[in-house]
């Protein structure tokens, strides 16, 4: 499979801008654990290799396991997240797949008695931010290093 347009070089700019969600993020109170989460579940469900490759990696630097990490799509089935960590993939997979039924009041609400509004706010942009990038590289076909 060959790459495509090289966005960092054709319009670094852009890519500049996308980096400034996570340089953002870099600055808030979101654990690793809990942004390397929404990272992997979010480019599971959008395909994304590369990013899957990247943020596995990086979620072993900060500690998280591998059993985890192999079980992350089935985290619904799994007592290994804990409340917090399950509101946040859920929330995850809502934004993520949001064409097809939106954000649920449920889900929403469940989020919002865990989370103060600034942590909350802080997940939705992390969400949305790794669905940027998730897109950037799988319509590039940005291959795994």
């Amino acid at each position: 499979m060959d790459n495509r347009i090289n966005i960092l070089q054709t319009e670094p700019e852009a890519y500049k801008a996308l980096l400034g969600i996570d340089k953002y993020l870099q600055g808030t109170t979101l654990t690793n654990t809990h942004k390397e989460l929404i990272k992997i579940r979010a480019s599971q469900i959008n395909g994304c290799a590369f990013c899957i490759n990247m943020h596995t990696k990086d979620a072993r630097k900060y500690g998280e396991t591998e059993q985890r990490i192999y079980l992350l799509n089935a985290w619904k089935e799994t007592t290994l997240f804990t409340e917090e960590e399950k509101a946040i993939l859920a929330l995850t997979e809502e934004i993520t797949l949001i064409s097809q039924s939106g954000v649920s009041d449920a889900t929403y609400q469940k989020a919002r008695e865990l989370f103060d509004e600034h942590y909350l706010s802080n997940i939705i942009v992390a969400i949305i931010g790794i669905n940027a990038w998730n897109r950037v590289a799988v319509t590039t076909r940005l291959q795994p290093a």
